[in-house]
C-alpha cells in the first residue's frame, strides 16, 4: 500500500496516512475524558446561559440542551465509525464522497468554521486572564480602546498572551493534547460543582433556583413565544457540535476498537453537556436574584467576587479553555489545511494557520450578545455544515454500506477520482441543502437589507441544520442510485 500512496504524494503525508495499529491507543475513557474536556468550556456554558437570557426557565433550557446533544450524538457516532474502522482522518474520508480533489470543499468549510471557534475560545481564555489580573491586582482597564478593534489595550495583550501559550502546546503534537484533556477533566467538574454550590446558596436553595418562571409563560415578557425561541435554539445546539460531527474521525482513528469510541462518546457527550447546562442555568438564574440581572458570562460573573478561590477558579477556567480549544477547534482544521497541500503543510503548520486566522476574525464581535451568538453564529454555520454531514453519512452508510478502499483514497487516478477529482453529485447535493436556508441566513445577518424575505424562508431557517442535512442526504442518495442504475442499463446485454 505504501507504494500506491507514494505514487500519489499530492494526497499523502505522515499526518494523513492511516493510523497504524501501534498508535491506536485510545480507550473508552480517553474519549469520555476528551468530551468532558470539550463540553466543560465557556462557549458551551454561554450557550446554555444564553437560553436563560432569551427567556427560558432553567428546566426548559436543560431539556433543550440535552435533547440537542442527544440528536447530534447520532451523526457523531455514524461519521466516527469510519475513523475507528479504517484509521483515516476526516479530510481523507471526505474523498470517498466528494472526490480526491472535491474533498477540499468540506475540508475548507469545516476548517474556516473551526478557525472562528478557535478565535472565540482564545478570546474567552484571554478574557479569563484579564479578569484574573483584575481580581488579583485591582487593576482597572483604561477606557481608551484600540483603534478599529473595539477592545482595550490590556484585553488585546491578554488575548495575544493566551494565543501564544496555546501555540506552545500545538508544537508538542496530538499526544500532548490527549494528556491535557485526560488530566484536566476532573478539575473542570470540581469547578462546576463549586458554581452550583454558590448558586444554590445565593439563590435561596437549589430547588428555588430551578423553579424560576419562564419568560414565555402567561404574564411573562415573552408570553406565547416559546416555540419561536425553542426551534432555532435546538438547531443552534446541534450546530454547536456540527464541526465535531464532521471531523470526529480525526480522533476515532486512534481508537483501539469500534466499541471504545461508541461507549466513550455516548458517556462523554450528552451526560456531561446536560450537567454543564444544569450548572449554567442554575448559576445564571441565581445571578438574577443576587445582582438583579442575568449574567450569562461566567468570566464576567467571576469579576464580581474576590479571594483566593476566585483566583483558583479563573486559573482552572483558563486551563480548561486551552484544553478544549486545542482538542475541539485545532485538531480538525490542522488536518484539513494539511489535506489541501500535503507536501507543503504538515499537521503543525495547519495548526499555526488555524491560530493565525483565529486572530484575524476579531472573535470578540461574535460573542458580543447572546442573540448574535446563538441565532446568527451557531445557526448560520450549521446551515452549511449540515448538508456536508448529510452527504458524508449518506455516502458512507447508505451507498457504500461502510465499505471503503483505503488505498484508493490516496490515489490520484483511483476509483474516487470521479470527474477530474470532483464528484458533481456531492456538490449538487450540498447546494440543494444550502440554498433553501440562504434567504433566512441573509435576513438574520442583515435584516435591514433583506427585510423582504418571506416568513416561510425565515421559519425554515430556524431548522437550518436539520433541513440541510436531510435534503443533502436525500438528494445525494437518490442521484447516486439513479446514476448507478443508468450505468447498469447501458452495459446490459441485448
Amino acid at each position: 500500500m505504501n507504494d500506491e500512496i507514494t505514487a500519489s504524494a499530492s494526497l499523502w503525508n505522515e499526518d494523513l496516512k492511516p493510523t497504524e495499529a501501534s498508535a491506536r491507543t485510545w480507550l473508552w475513557y480517553h474519549f469520555a475524558s476528551l468530551w468532558i474536556g470539550m463540553v466543560m468550556c465557556i462557549p458551551a456554558y454561554l450557550l446554555a446561559s444564553g437560553l436563560i437570557n432569551e427567556g427560558m426557565s432553567p428546566t426548559e433550557a436543560i431539556v433543550t440542551v440535552f435533547l440537542g446533544n442527544a440528536i447530534v450524538l447520532v451523526p457523531m457516532l455514524l461519521v466516527g465509525h469510519a475513523g475507528a474502522c479504517y484509521g483515516i482522518p476526516f479530510p481523507v474520508l471526505a474523498r470517498a464522497a466528494f472526490g480526491v480533489r472535491g474533498a477540499a470543499i468540506p475540508a475548507t468549510a469545516r476548517a474556516l468554521v473551526a478557525c472562528g471557534w478557535y478565535g472565540i475560545q482564545t478570546w474567552v481564555g484571554g478574557s479569563t486572564l484579564h479578569t484574573l489580573i483584575q481580581v488579583a491586582t485591582g487593576y482597572t482597564e483604561a477606557p481608551q480602546p484600540v483603534p478599529g478593534l473595539g477592545i482595550g489595550w490590556s484585553q488585546l495583550a491578554c488575548f495575544l498572551v493566551f494565543w501564544i501559550l496555546q501555540l506552545f502546546i500545538v508544537s508538542k503534537g496530538m499526544e500532548a493534547i490527549k494528556k491535557l484533556e485526560t488530566w484536566t477533566a476532573p478539575f473542570k467538574i470540581l469547578v462546576c460543582v463549586a458554581l452550583v454550590w454558590w448558586a444554590a446558596g445565593a439563590g435561596g436553595g437549589f430547588l428555588s433556583v430551578l423553579q424560576q418562571p419562564s419568560g414565555f409563560s402567561e404574564g411573562g415578557p415573552r408570553a406565547g413565544q416559546f416555540w419561536l425561541v425553542f426551534w432555532p435554539s435546538l438547531t443552534a445546539i446541534v450546530g454547536f457540535w456540527a464541526t465535531l460531527s464532521l471531523n470526529i474521525p480525526d480522533f476515532t482513528r486512534f481508537a483501539r476498537s469500534q466499541s471504545h469510541q461508541i461507549i466513550g462518546q455516548t458517556i462523554g457527550l450528552p451526560g456531561p453537556m446536560g450537567f454543564l447546562t444544569l450548572v449554567s442555568v442554575v448559576t445564571t438564574s441565581a445571578t438574577v436574584v443576587v445582582f438583579g440581572k442575568a449574567i450569562w458570562d461566567p468570566v464576567a460573573l467571576a469579576g464580581h467576587f474576590t479571594g483566593v478561590l476566585v483566583l483558583i477558579g479563573l486559573l482552572v477556567i483558563a486551563i480548561d479553555t486551552a484544553s478544549c480549544n486545542l482538542a475541539a477547534n485545532l485538531v480538525g482544521p490542522a488536518y484539513d489545511f494539511s489535506s489541501l497541500a500535503p507536501r507543503l503543510i504538515s499537521y503543525r503548520t495547519g495548526g499555526y494557520i488555524t491560530a493565525a486566522i483565529g486572530v484575524c476574525i476579531m472573535p470578540w464581535r461574535l460573542v458580543a450578545s447572546s442573540d448574535g451568538y446563538i441565532f446568527t453564529w451557531l445557526v448560520g454555520y450549521s446551515a452549511l455544515l449540515g448538508p456536508l454531514a448529510g452527504v458524508i453519512v449518506a455516502d458512507y452508510w447508505l451507498v457504500r454500506r461502510c465499505e471503503l478502499s483505503v488505498a484508493e483514497l490516496y490515489r490520484e487516478r483511483g476509483i474516487y477520482r470521479y470527474v477530474g477529482g470532483w464528484n458533481p453529485t456531492a456538490i449538487f447535493a450540498v447546494l440543494a441543502g444550502v440554498l433553501p436556508n440562504l434567504p433566512g441566513f441573509l435576513h438574520a445577518v442583515a435584516p435591514a437589507s433583506f427585510g423582504g424575505v418571506g416568513g416561510f424562508w425565515i421559519e425554515l431557517y430556524t431548522y437550518a441544520w436539520f433541513v440541510g442535512f436531510a435534503l443533502a442526504a436525500a438528494v445525494y442518495y437518490a442521484l447516486t442510485k439513479i446514476s448507478v442504475g443508468a450505468a447498469r442499463t447501458r452495459v446490459r446485454p441485448a
